[in-house]
């Protein structure tokens, strides 16, 4: 065990939650990689005879449903239903319950310091539709390549911040963040900036507000690239939806979007969503998104990532749009930095990919229902990763590794 001295951090939202004498019994069924087939039919659970219905059906095979990560792979998606076992694949890959809400930001590569405000639920919600630090980081570094140097950023429909903390570890100034959830901006303001406002851009009164305030303060760093940031919520978008057609008011949230890029006129723009977007009504949506955007912005750049190539312990697939107000601007894709096999025919293979493993094993047991907040770490960090969610290392230092510039 660390000596006392070196216990001192607290591990902020270390709470796993209550599960029920069934959800018990399911989960003891469950081997490391398992699922929902490997669960026998004894145990009594309609949402179970539903899956297998589903599934009989030929209604897909639901292969996360009640699924237990693996230690040596990175984990599935983490949605905002990580508490529930039956949710996706959210099950501990060695102890009998959910992860912790602290795991599942660990998974999303939010630091340990990274405090998140609200409820349970609440808190659960920040995380799964969260854009990982870490991809929001690697954006922006792109960015800065391509333009020469760091920006200043407005971030709409910001939620915890995730995009917004990314940029700010690459040097980029935060100017104003926008969301509609209070307790959103509360973790907002703890972690990355308190210039915030509360409230949808769907309302005039909030519009007005948010453009005044953006072109204030737009103004007081005029020398400076300026760039919005933004991923409209996306359950509309997400192919776990039962709406996914424009019907869904959500997907028309992009329209706001772009007012606001009209109305402020930024140099760039940063657009996140889910990878659902792409096959929405066979595409058309996605082509409107890029219509209605290329209004405004004369460049696109449209990326397909999965966060398991960029040094992330999650397979996590997101759509990412970069905008510039320059015709001829071109952005190179984000460099492959880790895989889960190295099949590429080139002499500089991407490292491993990071495990579940190499994210967790270092925080504190726990038992379903229990908060770890002030138990102490089981160990030194175990990986480069512990290390970097444990502030032992910068976000510098830890890309220095994976693109061969250190060795640590």
């Amino acid at each position: 065990m660390l000596q006392d001295q070196e216990q001192e951090i607290r591990i902020y939202n270390h709470l796993s939650s209550n599960l029920s004498a069934l959800d018990m019994a399911i989960i003891r069924s469950v081997p490391p990689g398992g699922n929902w087939k490997n669960i026998p039919h004894t145990i009594p659970s309609k949402r179970l005879a539903q899956i297998r219905e589903s599934f009989a059906q030929g209604k897909g095979s639901r292969s996360t449903y009640y699924g237990r990560l693996l230690a040596d792979k990175p984990s599935y998606t983490i949605n905002t239903y990580f508490n529930r076992p039956g949710n996706g694949c959210h099950i501990h890959y060695a102890q009998d319950r959910v992860l912790s809400q602290r795991e599942a930001a660990r998974l999303q590569s939010f630091p340990d310091n990274f405090l998140f405000s609200g409820s349970q639920t609440i808190v659960n919600t920040q995380i799964g539709n969260a854009v990982p630090p870490l991809l929001g980081y690697q954006i922006a570094m792109q960015i800065t390549k391509t333009i020469g140097r760091k920006g200043v950023f407005v971030d709409l429909f910001s939620g915890a911040g995730g995009l917004g903390l990314g940029f700010k570890w690459a040097g980029w100034l935060p100017l104003i963040a926008n969301d509609i959830e209070p307790k959103f901006l509360e973790t907002y303001s703890r972690n990355v900036h308190d210039n915030v406002l509360a409230g949808s851009i769907t309302e005039d009164a909030i519009f007005s507000t948010l453009v005044k305030k953006t072109l204030k303060t737009k103004k007081e760093h005029g020398w400076l690239p300026f760039w919005v940031l933004g991923g409209p919520p996306c359950q509309g978008f997400s192919t776990a939806g039962n709406k996914r057609s424009m019907k869904d008011e959500r997907n028309t949230l992009f329209l706001h979007y772009k007012a606001f890029l009209e109305a402020v006129k930024p140099d760039g723009f940063v657009f996140e969503n889910v990878a659902g977007l792409l096959n929405m009504e066979k595409g058309k949506v996605f082509t409107r998104v890029k219509k209605e955007f290329n209004k405004v912005m004369p460049s696109l750049t449209p990326w397909l990532l999965n966060t398991e190539n960029f040094a992330i312990p999650q397979r996590r697939k997101r759509v990412v749009l970069i905008g510039n107000k320059d015709e001829d601007f071109t952005i190179e894709p984000l460099p492959i930095l880790t895989a889960l096999s190295n099949k590429q025919p080139s002499s500089h293979l991407p490292k491993p990919a990071l495990t579940v493993e190499d994210a967790i094993s270092d925080l504190p047991l726990l038992s379903p229902g229990q908060d770890g907040s002030s138990l102490h770490y089981l160990s030194k960090p175990g990986s480069i990763y512990q290390k970097l969610m444990r502030g032992d290392i910068s976000v510098e230092e830890y890309f220095d590794f994976f693109t061969d510039r250190a060795s640590l």
